[in-house]
């Protein structure tokens, strides 16, 4: 049976390999993963169709792959060959195990051997001297005297060699303890595709970022009031995510230029709410889309943000699941962010960075207050979306959250 490439999305050209679960002779079952194929924006897994055994790996990890391509090959309805080991096997075994203690035996009384050649009992008293006046480290100096001992000459040519190098550079680095040990890892299709991404987006869009900030308390005390109520009925606990997305889904009723994308010399208006909410995977931040949001209650929304969540973490999210959106709702505070200045989706007009709420001193008709504040920033193209309507924007946005009401009532 042949091992291909699933259809790829019209958009998409090509995959990598990103990972084989299995080798070469090692026994599968059906629908056991066999490798995980990356592209621009998800990762798609590729299951074994029956019972069998693996054979040949034509193209491996990191490879360049297109649609319906032959990857692999394996054997259906086959059984691993057993592990049979007879008598003269063993013997074998036994032998060859020997011939390596033998070797390693006798290698390591080379290396011994080797060592004792450059100590200092190995050293003349004037070789030594040496060394000793110009701090030098004995282990360091390869010896060209009998059986490797170090000579006076072989000293010379070490500090000349030293001092050769000091003078065609810079003095030399301070010693340095611990591991310091390098690690090179070519870039993900995804982690290239984020960063071509974001780079398109400070270079092609006029963004600005303004903020503004929430005082949380009233949401924070419904959450306390009705969680238990909440979570009974409709088996999901009421997170901040569903309100966020409320209230974002109201102002872009109000203000339609943020709900707005240029396409072209033209500015297309959309009549429909899809918002994309930022999710950070074990591959990289990728941002699924919930549809439709003005039709849904806060119930629904919390359920679909953690299906999209939980696809996320687990390399499930297809095209579709990631494909549209009008408008991108990210929240740092998750991770303890303060304050940021998100950057926009293309070809999305803006961005809403939500953060971690802390509670601040605050002044409320006259009289200070501590209360949980959390700061909110619009980045935006300024290309389409003016001052006004961005300010506009996040103010109905902090007057939607510092009174819940309103997003039940509608106004």
């Amino acid at each position: 049976m042949e091992i291909k490439v699933p259809v790829l999305p019209e958009s998409v050209a090509d995959a990598t390999i990103a990972t084989w679960h299995v080798k070469a002779g090692e026994a599968v079952t059906r629908d056991q993963v066999l490798v995980d194929i990356e592209t621009d924006k998800v990762v798609l897994e590729v299951v074994a169709q029956a019972d069998g055994v693996m054979g040949e790996i034509i193209h491996d990890t990191g490879a360049t792959v297109t649609a319906e391509e032959v990857i692999g090959k394996m054997e259906a309805g086959a059984a691993p060959a057993e592990k049979k080991e007879d008598s003269s096997a063993k013997k074998d075994d036994k032998a060859a195990s020997k011939d390596d203690a033998k070797a390693d035996a006798k290698a390591d009384s080379g290396a011994d051997a080797k060592s004792d050649d450059s100590n200092d009992d190995a050293l003349s008293p004037s070789v030594r001297r040496m060394i000793s006046e110009k701090g030098l480290d004995a282990s360091k100096i390869k010896g060209s005297g009998k059986s490797g001992r170090v000579t006076k000459e072989d000293v010379e040519k070490f500090v000349a060699a030293g001092s050769s190098k000091a003078s065609s550079g810079s003095a030399a680095p301070a010693a340095v303890s611990g591991d310091r040990s390098q690690k090179r890892v070519p870039m993900t299709r995804l982690r290239k595709t984020i960063a071509n991404r974001l780079l398109e987006a400070k270079n092609s869009t006029a963004m600005l970022t303004t903020f503004n900030e929430v005082n949380m308390k009233p949401i924070m005390d419904l959450r306390k009031q009705y969680q238990d109520v909440f979570e009974k009925r409709h088996g999901i606990r009421l997170g901040f995510m569903s309100f966020y997305v409320k209230a974002v889904t109201e102002a872009l009723k109000r203000f339609p230029e943020v709900n707005a994308a240029i396409d072209g010399d033209d500015i297309v208006y959309h009549n429909y709410f899809d918002v994309s909410i930022a999710v950070s995977t074990p591959r990289g931040l990728v941002t699924p889309v919930l549809r439709d949001c003005d039709k849904m209650n806060l119930a629904e929304i919390e359920k679909s943000i953690k299906e999209i969540a939980l696809k996320g973490r687990d390399g499930k999210l297809s095209m579709d699941d990631l494909t549209g959106g009008n408008f991108t709702i990210t929240n740092g505070g998750v991770f303890g962010s303060l304050m940021s200045t998100p950057i926009i989706n293309p070809p999305q007009s803006a961005i809403l960075g939500m953060h971690k709420i802390q509670d601040r001193v605050m002044v409320v008709d006259g009289k200070m207050e501590i209360l949980p504040m959390m700061y909110l920033a619009l980045s935006y193209d300024h290309r389409i979306i003016d001052g006004k309507e961005s300010v506009g924007f996040l103010v109905t946005i902090k007057e939607l959250l510092e009174d819940p009401t309103r997003i039940l009532l509608d106004i």
